[in-house]
């Protein structure tokens, strides 16, 4: 159970530095940002990059297990960072990306 709660979490803490990684580019370039906002994206991306390190999990398997939580933290972005609410389809979309992240991460051991 505890190592499941610190998958999930490194999922989400991963997902978090990749999304500001990102949104604050997205601010200098549509939004009339400062360009001083990429400097700590870079180091946002660099923090992203080092986390996908961390997973126990061959790469290809933790990328599509991460896609999964990515998604509800875009979505949870969405709703606190933009302030659009989100509609049951986000919602039920975002439960099924959950659920498939836990099929992946959490398989059983072979052999």
């Amino acid at each position: 159970m505890l190592d499941a709660i610190r998958t999930t979490s490194l999922f989400a803490i991963t997902a978090v530095a990749e999304i500001i990684g990102c949104y604050l580019p997205w601010l200098v370039l549509r939004g009339g940002g400062s360009r001083w906002l990429l400097v700590p994206a870079a180091v946002s991306l660099g923090l992203f990059t080092w986390l996908l390190t961390l997973h126990p999990a061959a790469a290809g398997r933790t990328y599509a297990a991460y896609g999964g939580m990515y998604i509800v933290i875009a979505l949870a972005w969405l709703y606190v960072v933009d302030g659009v609410a989100l509609s049951r389809w986000d919602v039920a979309g975002a439960t099924i990306a959950l659920a498939g992240m836990a099929v992946i991460a959490f398989q059983p051991a072979a052999g």
